[in-house]
């Protein structure tokens, strides 16, 4: 018998409210999915599903007669969030598939643990735990598969995407995250025979899961194989920058910068791509902003050339195009760190001159302002900000204007 142990979540205050309400109810509930498997592994929590065999209205009723609050978050599907201590947990109704089209499933409600097993994805997902921490494993392998990291679909691979496409992108993310060895031959073979179906997802759930592999500690392998099979270029038909994502992945860990890696350095293209992947619109313009274009970043500047480089691009693009120079050149490491250090400790100045100051120092309202305000900016920047020359220099602007 495999029993969790050192998981203070178990006894939680917040989390046994849950179990106790169902058990009040007649019923109970087994902690399911990512939090046992990231118990077994000794990894830090992030959700607390719970699975049940109460119907829906049946944990809807039981929790709030308990006191707590219940949020029908997909109660088509099963699902109802239980808020408890302010703490979100998600309790669903046991599952099997009654109909799939490769992007949603038609489910019916059981009693049957192995038939909620049956659906799940992978085998190290399709753990169950009671709140003693004892584990059960319906296929008999879900132990074995988290604690060698074997990523394994659960029964035959082929049906398993063919429920639901986006699996082929979920198994190299949980390889990404949790596999080691050989990858497994039948999983990966069906991934690349069925890759077709990813264009039947949409945009939004590609993206997530891209995004959640590319922020894995070391993706390399998992994106390798993908460019293998053909499945990355599938979910990412533009790219083409291998080179730069591999350094990348050593220096920063942030998604985005990985998948900035990924992509060509042209704006018309990486604009193309962040509407296709319907990303946020700040995610596009970040992506966008650091692409070395306009400003000049490179880790050869000088501090004054850092510090106005930061000013017209704002902390962020001036990060992340340092960065970018710091994969291009590995050798150039200290001298990046030096200037992202810098970034982090700047505070942006603010331009002491307004279009007021030049009306009240006699330049009449017109473009012609405009002009002179923005040469005067620039000027100011290339100096490094002084704290004096500008009233000369806005004399000698009133002096021509005349």
């Amino acid at each position: 018998m495999t029993l969790l142990t050192g998981q203070g979540w178990l006894q939680a205050q917040a989390t046994t409210a849950v179990l106790d309400a169902l058990e009040a109810a007649g019923g109970e509930g087994r902690f399911v999915g990512g939090c046992v498997r990231d118990a077994l592994l000794g990894r830090p929590l992030a959700d607390i599903d719970i699975a049940t065999p109460m119907l829906p209205e049946q944990v809807v009723a039981a929790v709030e007669a308990a006191g707590l609050k219940a949020i029908p978050t997909g109660i088509a599907h099963g699902t109802v969030t239980v808020i408890s201590a302010s703490r979100p947990h998600e309790v669903t109704t046991l599952r099997r598939d009654v109909t799939t089209d490769g992007r949603r499933a038609t489910v019916a409600f059981t009693s049957d643990w192995a038939e909620d097993a049956a659906r799940r994805d992978f085998r190290l997902n399709a753990l169950y735990a009671d709140r003693t921490g004892r584990v059960f494993d319906p296929t008999g392998a879900g132990v074995a598969d988290a604690l060698a990291g074997h990523i394994v679909f659960v029964g035959e691979p082929e049906r398993r995407i063919r429920e639901d496409y986006l699996r082929i992108l979920r198994f190299f993310r949980f390889r990404a995250w949790f596999g080691r060895g050989e990858p497994n031959g039948p999983a990966l073979a069906a991934c690349g025979a069925l890759k077709d179906g990813i264009a039947q997802l949409s945009a939004e759930r590609v993206s997530a899961e891209v995004l959640k592999l590319l922020a894995a500690p070391d993706p390399r392998g998992a994106v390798h194989l993908m460019a293998g099979t053909g499945v990355l270029f599938e979910a990412l038909p533009w790219v083409d920058n291998a080179a730069l994502f591999l350094p990348m992945i050593g220096i920063d860990r942030d998604p985005l910068m990985r998948l900035s890696a990924l992509l060509p350095s042209d704006v018309e293209t990486v604009r193309e791509a962040a509407n296709s992947l319907r990303l946020s619109n700040a995610q596009k313009a970040r992506l966008i902003a650091a692409l070395p274009d306009g400003v000049d970043v490179s880790t050869t500047m000088s501090q004054a050339q850092a510090r106005a480089a930061l000013y017209w691009l704002g902390r962020q693009a001036f990060r992340d195009r340092v960065t970018r120079a710091w994969a291009t050149d590995l050798s150039q490491g200290d001298a990046a760190k030096a200037l992202l250090a810098l970034a982090d400790g700047w505070v942006r100045p603010e331009f002491p001159i307004t279009g007021a100051d030049l009306k009240s120092a006699g330049m009449a309202p017109s473009p012609r302002m405009g002009r002179a305000l923005a040469d005067l900016e620039a000027w100011w920047v290339g100096e490094d900000f002084p704290d004096v020359g500008l009233e000369g220099r806005l004399a000698a602007l009133i002096a021509d204007s005349e």
